[in-house]
Order: structure tokens, then C-alpha cells, then sequence
């Protein structure tokens, strides 16, 4: 397990970094075709304390980069943005009632959706290993995050 100023980054997750569309999500294989995503502790920590949860519906298809889910924070609503194209086969529901499970538990119980990617290849363009933690690094340090 890495850590970036006081934020943990597990290295065996996969990873889409994408500074520019503001997308910090991780992606751990379930072994079975599907994909749980959920977001960075850096992505939590920019966001602040979350306090609400909407997903989008089971069944919906997204494009890589588009919304999952919509977060807020007291400071922030956003989008939580597909690290491929894919199907959402499962939402957090423990998210809708205690969303600041992403904050406490970002690769545990704070998991966002569980995807099934429209084209399996796709995994391959996300980062693994020292090249995230190196990427997650640079956007902490950029931004200034950092984790309690």
C-alpha cells in the first residue's frame, strides 16, 4: 500500500487518472467479468466530507467518462465519472443513507458501482501499480490535497 501526503493508494487496484475531466476512480477485477469502481482517497478528500449519493439506475450503459454517479459534498456536486464504457450491474445502496462511507472507506464499503465492461479490452488503458501512485502524486501535490 502506497501513501500520497497522508492519502493511501492500494497498488494492486487499477486506476483511471484523468486530471483534466477531474476522474480519480479505482478499479479492482472481481474476477468474473465485472469491475467495482469506486473513488481515490485524493478524490474524496478534494471533494470533503460527502453527504449525498445518487446513482444512476442498474442496467444503464455508460461511456467511458460519464457519470456513475453524482456526489456532494457541503463544498461540492459532481459526477463520479466510468473509467470505461460499460454496464451498471449494482449500486452502493449503504451509500444512499451513509455516503461519507467514501471518505472513511474509499476501497472498502465506500465502493460506487459495480460495472461490466462493454469491451474487456478497455481495462488495459487503466493505470496500475507505481504509474498510478506516480500520477496521484503529481495531482495531490498540484492541488495541494492531502489526507487526515
Amino acid at each position: 500500500m502506497a501513501e500520497v501526503n497522508g492519502c493511501l493508494v492500494p497498488e494492486d487496484l487499477l486506476y483511471h487518472i484523468d486530471p483534466e475531466a477531474n476522474a480519480f476512480t479505482w478499479v479492482k477485477d472481481n474476477g468474473d467479468g465485472t469491475y467495482t469502481v469506486g473513488l481515490t482517497s485524493i478524490a474524496a478528500a478534494m471533494a470533503g466530507r460527502l453527504v449525498a449519493y445518487t446513482p444512476k439506475k442498474v442496467g444503464k450503459t455508460v461511456k467511458k467518462g460519464k457519470s456513475v454517479a453524482t456526489i456532494e459534498s457541503g463544498k461540492w456536486v459532481g459526477p463520479v465519472p466510468s473509467p470505461f464504457e460499460g454496464e451498471i450491474l449494482e449500486v452502493n445502496e449503504e451509500l444512499k443513507s451513509t455516503p461519507a462511507l467514501i471518505n472513511d472507506d474509499p476501497y472498502g464499503r465506500g465502493w460506487v458501482v459495480k460495472l461490466k465492461p462493454s469491451n474487456p479490452e478497455d481495462i488495459n488503458a487503466l493505470m496500475k501499480g507505481t504509474e498510478a501512485v506516480e500520477a496521484l502524486r503529481k495531482v495531490a501535490e498540484e492541488k495541494g490535497v492531502k489526507c487526515a
